[in-house]
């Protein structure tokens, strides 16, 4: 089969394309012919060495959806031809998904049902579980409630504020002004400029003076305006920054209102098919739709990795075998 792999730690340039002989599934594992990978900056990070760096030659990719080709000796519930999607694999433990086939741990893999596009599937994982993680299981976000997702553009974005409006929570979103119309159409009650001076009076307006859960990707920029914009009781989701020094410049706007700040990683997720079914419910009936904005095949894994980190698209990027 043909698989994308690194030979050392490096720039996206280390990346290639080589013919190596296809996997077999251990007893707990399946053997997934691959439809699509999504590309995510964590597949980055492994490539680079920011992450803990994995042996090498390795292949990336954390996302995957396809059609069981073979069945490990003790899995049960899948037969082959079955359609599948997960995440988690690809993170220094297992191979990833940038390859023509892949194997996938059980407990990291679910069923895909019929109205959910295959495509789309292999983008959700990192990002719509995320969103799940810190929205459904953290914020315990409910009806009514307002709910801010900063960056509504990007991947975990986009989901967050479809999966917030299928909890009819009222959901506000920040991101550039070319992708407010797609945000609105995606169940966004307010979309907001993100450069805005008035950003945190205008959230504050939106939300009938202050929201109950927000989603932040970038902490070292928006830990301060989260405590300034909160309602009491709200609770603060932290999933990622540019830099790994965030600090509040008053933090009495948070402790008057008993704000919680909760930081996460999808890879603490205690069970990864609780949030991939969820979610996998949602794309089958419609309340979930995954923005491919680029598909790439597996020679221009290199593109995909730096388009994933330096350019501005709405959803996600896919890679195709």
């Amino acid at each position: 089969m043909r698989a994308v792999r690194l030979h050392e730690h490096g720039d996206a340039d280390v990346l290639q394309v080589d013919e190596i002989d296809r996997p077999e599934p251990a007893e707990d594992e399946l053997l997934v012919d691959v439809a699509a990978a999504g590309v995510n900056p964590v597949d980055t990070y492994f490539r680079d060495g920011s992450y803990t760096p994995v042996d090498v030659p390795f292949t990336p990719g954390v996302d995957v959806s396809g059609t069981v080709a073979e069945a490990g000796d003790a899995v049960e519930g899948f037969e082959e031809g079955d359609r599948v999607y997960g995440t988690g694999i690809g993170n220094g433990s297992s191979q990833g998904a940038y390859a023509e086939y892949a194997t996938i741990p059980t407990d990291r893999v679910v069923a895909l049902p019929d109205g959910a596009d295959v495509t789309e599937a292999g983008a959700a994982g990192v990002a719509a579980v995320t969103a799940w993680r810190a929205l459904v299981d953290h914020a315990d976000l409910g009806p009514a409630e307002y709910c801010l997702v900063h960056g509504g553009s990007g991947g975990v974005g986009h989901a967050a504020v479809q999966i917030a409006a299928a909890v009819s929570a009222r959901v506000i979103t920040t991101a550039a002004e070319e992708y407010h119309d797609a945000l609105a159409d995606y169940g966004a009650e307010t979309v907001l400029d993100y450069g805005r001076d008035d950003l945190a009076d205008a959230v504050l307006d939106a939300s009938d003076g202050g929201v109950d859960a927000i989603l932040d990707h970038r902490l070292d920029d928006y830990l301060q305006f989260d405590a300034d914009v909160a309602a009491t009781g709200a609770c603060v989701v932290g999933i990622g920054e540019n830099s790994p020094d965030p600090g509040f410049s008053n933090d009495g706007a948070a402790r008057s209102k008993d704000v919680s700040y909760q930081f996460m990683s999808m890879f603490n997720t205690p069970d990864l098919r609780v949030p991939l079914r969820g979610v996998a419910h949602l794309m089958d009936t419609g309340g979930l739709s995954i923005d491919v904005a680029r598909r790439y095949d597996l020679e221009e894994a290199a593109d995909a990795q730096r388009a994933v980190m330096n350019d501005s698209f709405l959803g996600k990027l896919v890679i195709e075998p």
